[in-house]
């Protein structure tokens, strides 16, 4: 490089020279000319300029090896954000720096349908049709990105890869409505579970947020705030108050969805609330006036095994007197037909003996008639009660007559206490629940305890 500039340096220093002395000649000629005429004598015209010397400088190799530029492959007209309107046809020339017929185009990742590119010219052409974002294949206002790339048919490791990212709009706006799960009209009982699931159909700006509120206030109520949730509520036992007419109360729901361009869509649901029983608490007042009736059935099976014993004992005594009195009259007759006259006088006293053991034995032993009057109607009464818990237990989880039969066990152990309310109960008892039924319902006392037909 350095010799090519002095090179031409020293060309153009000579070029000057010779100009300068082409022009000197030829001035002096035009004077030799006039002195000739003149009569002035002629001078001799002589070049007073040295002559130019060659370059002596001495030749330099350069250190450094002068590689050319090559210019990197790179897209021109790129545009990295595009926005289109739906049902539109756009077309975009990509160009390169380079001559396009030895590159080939092609489209590394597309998330959006209806984009074709021209491998050979890189012609780029987007058309969204409507019925993708119909089908929901595509949505509005949200970004895509459109992989692109460029490479040499002849050398494949110069390539260029870039990304484009679309936007689509709508001119036509669509709203987004709400959509309930359940009716218009919900009717439940208290203790119920309301459930409502909350649904969005999203037009040109889908609904991001959604609210609620109700007409009445609500007590632990699982809220919701965006699509595709439930909302769900319990009403307690105490929801309906007496104060309600026809033990119903009605109130409404309402749900408003938003949309980022705050557009709003309202869904509304009636609820009718009924008056329920409380089952749980129900079920523990079943079970506590059957625990209560069967304590007092076991005071009474101990109270009649009591009487029972009373009555029995009354009894041996009672027999005992009678078989001695008639073997005492017995023994007297035969002593009376005895050949002795001992034996005779004997007899003769026996009789009268026997006869003074009737009073003894109504004073020492008096029939127990109220004692057996009062086992009567224990026993009966234990197996009225019995009878009655058997008909009355609970069918399931929730019987709906829980209440009835409540009510008549009530009803049942009331009667039988002030029925047997001169009967002593016994309250301390030495027996097991278990022996005082095997002795209630001994075959024993079956007999002697069962009803006689009238004949």
């Amino acid at each position: 490089m350095r010799k090519k500039i002095l090179f031409r340096i020293s060309f153009l220093g000579l070029t000057l020279l010779m100009m300068s002395i082409a022009f000197g000649q030829s001035n002096a000629d035009t004077l030799v000319k006039k002195v000739n005429s003149d009569t002035i004598p002629p001078v001799t015209a002589r070049d007073t300029i040295p002559p130019v010397k060659a370059d002596t400088l001495p030749k330099v190799d350069s250190p450094y090896i002068i590689v050319p530029v090559v210019e990197p492959l790179r897209i021109i007209n790129l545009n990295p954000y595009l926005t289109l309107n739906v049902d539109s046809v756009f077309e975009y020339d990509l160009k390169i720096n380079k001559n396009e017929s030895d590159y080939h185009w092609f489209i590394t990742r597309s998330a959006v349908n209806g984009v074709k590119l021209d491998s050979k010219t890189g012609k780029l052409q987007i058309r969204p049709v409507k019925s993708y974002f119909l089908s929901n294949r595509l949505q509005y206002d949200t970004e895509y990105k459109i992989g692109i790339g460029v490479q040499s048919l002849k050398d494949p490791s110069i390539r260029v890869d870039t990304v484009m990212k679309i936007l689509f709009y709508n001119t036509e706006i669509i709203p987004s409505k709400l959509k309930l799960s359940t009716t218009a009209v919900i009717t439940i009982n208290e203790g119920e579970t309301l459930n409502i699931g909350v649904q969005c159909e999203n037009g040109t700006f889908p609904i991001e947020n959604v609210t609620f509120y109700s007409s009445v206030a609500l007590v632990d109520v699982q809220g919701i705030n965006q699509c595709g949730q439930n909302l769900s509520w319990t009403p307690t036992y105490e929801f309906v108050k007496e104060t309600d007419s026809a033990k119903l109360k009605i109130f409404n729901l309402y749900f408003v969805g938003t949309t980022k361009m705050l557009q709003r869509d309202t869904a509304s649901v009636r609820v009718i609330v009924k008056n329920a029983l409380d089952y749980p608490s129900a079920a523990k007042e079943h079970a506590k006036i059957t625990a209560d009736v069967n304590r007092y059935i076991l005071q009474l099976k101990y109270t009649f095994f009591q009487l029972d014993g009373s009555v029995k004992k009354t009894k041996r005594t009672r027999t005992s007197f009678d078989i001695t009195s008639s073997a005492t009259s017995l023994s007297g007759t035969i002593f009376s037909s005895s050949t002795k006259k001992s034996n005779q006088n004997v007899g003769k006293v026996l009789p009268g003996v026997g006869v003074t053991l009737v009073p003894v034995k109504e004073a020492a032993a008096p029939q127990k008639n109220t004692e057996q009057n009062q086992a009567t109607l224990i026993r009966s009464s234990i197996k009225r009660l019995e009878l009655m818990v058997q008909e009355n237990r609970l069918i399931g989880n929730q019987d709906e007559l829980v209440l009835t039969k409540t009510n008549k066990l009530k009803d049942e152990l009331k009667q039988m206490q002030l029925q047997l309310i001169d009967v002593p109960l016994e309250l301390a008892s030495s027996l097991s629940e278990e022996d005082l039924n095997a002795y209630f319902n001994s075959p024993k006392v079956n007999r002697k305890y069962r009803t006689k037909k009238r004949r």
